[in-house]
């Protein structure tokens, strides 16, 4: 039982230096060391957590006696990724998990796209599950900021006296600057977790 030499991502092309970076992985685990497996990736995303640009991971399993793992994590830019994928404690962590992990899977998206990569079950030797169409991720982001680009607007126009005469680009930056972190962190992960059997629909 080893773990794959592609487990590293080093077949992965390399994303745009600015773009954030998702990193999505399935890992198939020996059946009777569930514990310790546990245990060794909670341990890897702690570690990850110290690396500057790291957003945040999760992991699931499609039942309590899968072995079948799916990971995700986010940085906000390659070099914060190229960081931890670097470092001397993620290959000690992953030299300690070479009799626990059979097989892996390991994808990476960029941008916007990221966010719609669909944690799910994959049988070990199929290919990564797509993510959906364009206009579907269209209509999900749209369906996040209209509203919230719309009660922002008709918020700050009702607390702030004036605000209608601010020049257009100075009230474009202000707004997408106050937008922007609330569609990525909040708005955009929540849509598209309660979008996610129409996403994933064929």
């Amino acid at each position: 039982m080893t773990l794959q030499k592609s487990d590293p991502f080093a077949w992965a092309p390399p994303p745009p230096a600015s773009a954030s970076v998702t990193v999505s992985i399935t890992r198939r685990v020996d059946p009777a060391r569930f514990t310790e497996t546990s245990e060794w990736v909670q341990f890897g995303i702690n570690l990850a957590h110290k690396y500057p640009g790291f957003l945040g991971s999760g992991w699931v399993r499609g039942s309590e006696d899968s072995a079948t793992w799916n990971m995700l994590y986010r940085f906000s830019n390659s070099a914060g990724l190229a960081a931890w994928e670097n470092s001397d404690e993620r290959t000690e962590w992953l030299e300690a998990g070479t009799d626990l992990v059979l097989d892996a899977q390991v994808e990476k998206r960029t941008g916007i796209e990221g966010w719609f990569d669909m944690v799910q079950q994959t049988p070990p030797g199929a290919s990564t599950p797509l993510p959906p169409p364009r206009w579907k991720q269209a209509v999900s982001i749209w369906l996040g900021f209209f509203p919230v680009n719309l009660g922002f607007t008709l918020l700050i126009t009702w607390l702030v006296p004036g605000w209608n005469d601010v020049p257009t680009i100075l009230k474009v930056l202000l707004t997408t600057l106050a937008l922007t972190p609330l569609m990525a962190y909040f708005v955009l992960p929540w849509v598209t977790r309660m979008l996610r059997p129409w996403l994933q629909r064929s």
